[in-house]
């Protein structure tokens, strides 16, 4: 990953604790109303929200991993996709069940806890993970940056959507997303790091039998 992803992806993970600290206070409790009075009722963007369903994100993960799988032989690549999205929706529900933030009031009477989204964190992972290897996949500059672009607006309209239909707040979506954001570059990181440590083994290996 290019080096301006680190940094962003500690200030991500700063600006989630902050959220954290201060979703009670009174400024936050504004932003929040201001977001729901200018997004609520919008039906196009509440319909949004099925890309960030738990059906979606299972269902193109099981392709993903299929892919990788059959067509790249890429097993590292599957625990990535485990980490990634599986452990990112374990943390989300342990981190929803931890804080107990009630939800908003609602037509849709969720009853799990609100912070943080699991649809923008879950579902941006889910993206993002996608993105990950389609990006990897292509040799087009430009298609990298198509594919990262519709990656990113998908994440943003799943949270929004969310803020929309009035199941968040729009500090459990901000929270959500800057989280799976972090969460995401450090699963990047340890991934890029075993294959680095992986081709160099390959490549001492190959280095000795010829030596041989």
């Amino acid at each position: 990953m290019k080096r301006l992803f680190y940094p962003l992806a500690v200030t991500a993970l700063l600006g989630f604790f902050a959220i954290l600290v201060n979703y009670s206070n009174e400024s936050v409790i504004r932003i929040d109303q201001s977001a729901a009075e200018l997004l609520g009722g919008r039906v196009l963007l509440d319909g949004m929200s099925f890309i960030g369903d738990p059906w979606m994100i299972i269902t193109v993960s099981l392709l993903l991993l299929v892919y990788l799988w059959v067509f790249r032989k890429n097993y590292r690549g599957m625990l990535f996709v485990f980490f990634s999205v599986g452990l990112g929706n374990v943390l989300n529900q342990l981190m929803k069940e931890w804080f107990e933030r009630p939800r908003p009031e609602s037509p849709h009477d969720l009853e799990s806890f609100s912070f943080p989204s699991n649809h923008a964190m879950v579902g941006l992972l889910y993206l993002f993970t996608v993105a990950y290897f389609l990006s990897e996949a292509s040799a087009s500059r430009k298609s990298k940056v198509i594919i990262w672009a519709v990656a990113v607006a998908l994440a943003v309209t799943v949270a929004l959507s969310r803020v929309a239909g009035g199941e968040h707040y729009f500090s459990d979506v901000a929270a959500g997303s800057l989280l799976g954001y972090a969460w995401f570059v450090g699963v990047a990181v340890w991934y890029e790091i075993r294959e680095r440590q992986f081709r160099n083994k390959a490549k001492t290996q190959k280095e000795e039998e010829f030596l041989d």
